[in-house]
Parts: C-alpha cells; structure tokens; sequence
C-alpha cells in the first residue's frame, strides 16, 4: 500500500490525532505562557531572582522527555495527566527567559514618564511594560510552541493523545507492510501543525505589534 493509499484509508483517525495532538500543545501552550509570563514578571526587577528563574527551568529543559513523562506515570498515570504536565514545564523557559529580557529592556524613561503621570504600579506593568515586551515574549512562545510540537509526540508512550500514537505504532512494528507509513504520517503531521501555528503566530504579531516596534 502507498503512502497515500493509506492517508485514504485512515483519514478519520489521522484526522483525530491531529487534532488532539494540536489541542494538546496549544491547551499546554496557554498555561505556560500565563506561568512563563508571571515568573518574569515577578523576578525581572532582581538580579537573582532572574537567574534563578532562568536557571530553574533551563534545568527541567535538560530532562528527557522519555525520562520527564517516565516519572510522571506512577504518580499521575497513564493518558492526559503526565502530557499536560511534562509539556506545560518543558514549555516555561524561553517564555520566562523573553519575558524578563522584554521587561527589563523596556526605556526606563518611558516607566518614568508614566509613574510622573500617576500611573500605579500595575497600570504601568499592564499598559506600558508588558505591551512594549510583548515581541521578545511572543517569540518565546513560537519557540516553545515549535518545541513542544515534537515533545508531544513522546506523549504516546504514556498512552497520551495526538499523532505520537501513529509513530509509536510504526516503529513497534517495523518490518510490517504499513509501518513506515504509520512513521512517515505521524511525522508529517507534526510538521504541518508546526508550519501552520508558526504561520499563526506571525499573523499574531501583525495584529499585535505595531509596525514601530516591529522595525
């Protein structure tokens, strides 16, 4: 059976897996951004307090997602639980690194002329800092995003959704008629998903950003 023969053959449950594994990253992505986003916000104005942040999730960066979900297993078990988790970590760290570095490269003119007008601490952070940060932050985002696309896969061995499965399935029956093409549709489809939320990100930044700060 051909490639394409076998896309035909088995859209509904490729369809199915795409999706999950789409709804999975992007579920994982919103809940580490608003914790990557809080930890910068809570340590950029201390020395130490960036560092250690950035050094903290750098280190759970260094895990492997094999190991990271291994362990996660006996204490959550099987399925969503041990993605959600893993994936949500192991998407902290350029969104933490981007917000601190966006926030402390804010023009401190700027928060002052802004604090000279009355503006209380968390008017200034919400309607002068985070907005002019936002471009090194959604670039965090868009490198987590890319970076948990191809973790999610590893999510199978957990019994966890999206296109790992199919992967998975390939490779434990390698020799079989359909196992490379199992292979080749799984990692297709994380490319795609991966094209098309990059693709949307950058439609983000157009929106968002405005043509001043973008150049």
């Amino acid at each position: 059976m051909s490639f394409w023969e076998y896309v035909g053959n088995r859209h509904a449950q490729l369809l199915a897996d795409t999706y999950q594994h789409a709804s999975a990253v992007f579920q994982c992505m919103v809940v580490a951004t608003l914790l990557g986003v809080t930890i910068g916000v809570v340590t950029y104005r201390t020395e130490w307090a960036g560092n250690l942040a950035v050094t903290s999730t750098a280190t759970i960066l260094t895990i492997p997602s094999l190991a990271m979900i291994g362990l996660l297993i006996p204490i959550m078990g099987l399925g969503v639980a041990p993605t959600v988790t893993a994936l949500t970590l192991y998407g902290l760290l350029p969104i933490v690194r981007n917000s601190i570095v966006g926030l402390r490269g804010v023009d401190a003119s700027l928060v002052d002329a802004a604090t000279g007008i009355g503006m209380s601490r968390p008017a200034r952070l919400f309607r002068v800092e985070l907005p002019l940060a936002w471009p090194p932050i959604l670039t965090g985002i868009r490198v987590s995003t890319q970076m948990l696309m191809g973790i999610a896969a590893i999510a199978a061995y957990a019994s966890g959704p999206g296109l790992g499965n199919e992967i998975f399935r390939g490779i434990s029956s390698l020799g079989s008629a359909n196992a490379l093409n199992q292979v080749l549709a799984g990692t297709l489809g994380i490319i795609v998903l991966a094209l098309l939320f990059d693709a949307a990100y950058v439609l983000i930044g157009r929106l968002t950003i405005p043509r001043g700060i973008r150049a």
